[in-house]
């Protein structure tokens, strides 16, 4: 039924998805301090169960606080740093980043952007000694390739400390001046909207890379399908592929097939 139900004398909105109500939740958050699991539970038609489900995988995120019978804004907004998540999923990140540094032939240019997963693609893009360029705003990136074969180049900008990245303005007209063969993104999610990002000044370093590369390539493992984010970067038509570790959910691997997205899956 598409017309809102009524139940106990509050109107119920049509069914959202994970990734919608999510969102919803991020964005609740944006605009009062509190929200309590009951009251989004009635406003979602779903379990407090399931709206406790998305409270602590967005606390996991660093995009909410958990709080008693609710959530609460994170303070700053803070999203957990490089470190903190270079800690977590290694095996799977390693295998993405194998994968992706398979694709970089001899004498390409390459821009990649700062992660936790692009920093093992830069590993193993060593590690085979493929001759290229390299253009990052990541100082971890640019320090793991600065004694390999590749030429590197440090995007100028402001210094994000919890990233030990560059971003801003002087970074993207940096990367607007010049072009790639292809380039190597992360993102704190992928939805069938797009990649989208959490780290404040990442979404434009991550634009201006897709819009200056031949060929655009996500990197991002299986458990953030379907993650809501603050901002979209791109819509999926602007990939050329998606590296993961493990195949995504129907609904978000039709929306790649329907975008002519390649789906790599590493071994």
């Amino acid at each position: 039924m598409d017309e809102t139900a009524i139940s106990d004398g509050e109107p119920v909105h049509p069914r959202l998805r994970k990734d919608e109500r999510r969102a919803q939740i991020v964005l609740e958050l944006r605009l009062r301090p509190h929200v309590r699991i009951g009251e989004l539970a009635r406003r979602f038609g779903v379990s407090a169960e399931t709206v406790r489900r998305d409270v602590e995988a967005l606390s996991a995120e660093g995009l909410v606080s958990r709080s008693h019978g609710g959530a609460t804004a994170r303070a700053h907004g803070r999203y957990p740093g490089l470190d903190e998540r270079s800690a977590a999923r290694v095996a799977e990140r390693e295998r993405i980043g194998r994968r992706a540094a398979e694709l970089v032939r001899p004498g390409e240019t390459v821009m990649v952007d700062s992660g936790s997963t692009t920093l093992q693609f830069a590993r193993f893009l060593a590690y085979r000694g493929t001759p290229c360029t390299v253009m990052t705003n990541s100082l971890p990136i640019a320090m793991t390739l600065g004694h390999a074969d590749a030429d590197v180049i440090l995007c100028p900008g402001d210094y994000l400390p919890d990233e030990a990245a560059t971003i801003g303005t002087e970074a993207v007209d940096f990367l607007e001046r010049h072009r790639a063969d292809r380039c190597m993104i992360g993102a704190s999610g992928l939805t069938a909207d797009g990649p989208v990002e959490a780290v404040r000044g990442f979404v434009a370093i991550k634009r201006a890379m897709i819009r200056r590369c031949g060929e655009a390539h996500l990197l991002v493992d299986s458990e953030k399908f379907d993650r809501p984010g603050l901002a979209t970067v791109a819509p999926l038509r602007d990939l050329a592929s998606v590296v993961v570790d493990a195949p995504p959910g129907a609904a978000l691997r039709a929306a790649l097939e329907r975008a002519g997205v390649g789906l790599l899956p590493a071994e």
